[in-house]
């Protein structure tokens, strides 16, 4: 019978989820919240939410797509000094892999083949040194773009969720609690679906999102709250 291993492979795609529906739910709602504490139009509130669900989703998008280049542009200056290293210092790599290969437990007799086999492979004797010294993988280089678009959107998704009360309701005092239910409950399941994407258990994820969101969400609101 044939062994399948399953591991979730799309550990970027749900940071980047998360960091947008993470702030895309926070922020407006305290936005929101604090705005309409002083005053009583949902129309005034609306807007700001929208401006801010804007702003946000652009700078949490371009935030991701620098982290995502800044990472390509890590490995690529990284790759090129191990090019170099093993160049000008073959002798000190060479003993980087048996060193390597100890914390195994595995003798320097038993990994000399090895070595003899990379010797001949430079581009894998690199590509081994990537992964097994530095512990780097190389990023994508699509992942800039997707991740300008994931989070993005996610902020936007998640901005509209404590939002939609306010347009719906003519009384930005009646509105403030609807949005604070919905807000926790969204919260609660977001977190319980990551569980499932990531292998965290799925109450625990729930809970400690709706947490974590909740006190995000209450701090803001008192300060917006204060200043106003």
């Amino acid at each position: 019978m044939q062994h399948i291993e399953q591991h979730f492979s799309g550990s970027d795609t749900v940071r980047d989820v998360v960091i947008g529906m993470a702030d895309g739910l926070t922020v407006p709602f305290a936005l929101a919240a604090g705005i309409s504490g002083a005053l009583t139009s949902t129309h005034i509130v609306v807007t700001a939410g929208l401006a801010e669900i804007a702003a946000g989703s652009i700078a949490m998008g371009l935030g991701g797509c620098l982290a995502a280049r800044s990472d390509v542009e890590h490995f690529l200056n990284e790759r090129r000094r191990e090019e170099q290293e093993i160049l000008e210092k073959a002798d000190v790599e060479k003993q980087e892999i048996v060193d390597i290969f100890h914390q195994y437990g595995v003798t320097a007799e038993e990994c000399a083949p090895i070595v003899i086999a990379l010797e001949r492979k430079p581009e894998a004797w690199r590509d081994f040194m990537m992964r097994f010294e530095l512990g780097l993988e190389e990023p994508d280089p699509k992942r800039a773009l997707r991740s300008a678009l994931t989070i993005g959107t996610s902020y936007v998704v998640g901005g509209l969720v404590p939002l939609a009360p306010y347009m719906l309701l003519h009384d930005s005092g009646r509105a403030l609690g609807v949005p604070a239910v919905i807000t926790l409950l969204t919260l609660a399941v977001f977190g319980f679906v990551k569980g499932h994407f990531t292998g965290v258990p799925k109450l625990n994820g729930a809970w400690q999102t709706a947490l974590v969101g909740s006190l995000a969400a209450g701090v803001a609101y008192l300060i917006a709250k204060f200043i106003a």
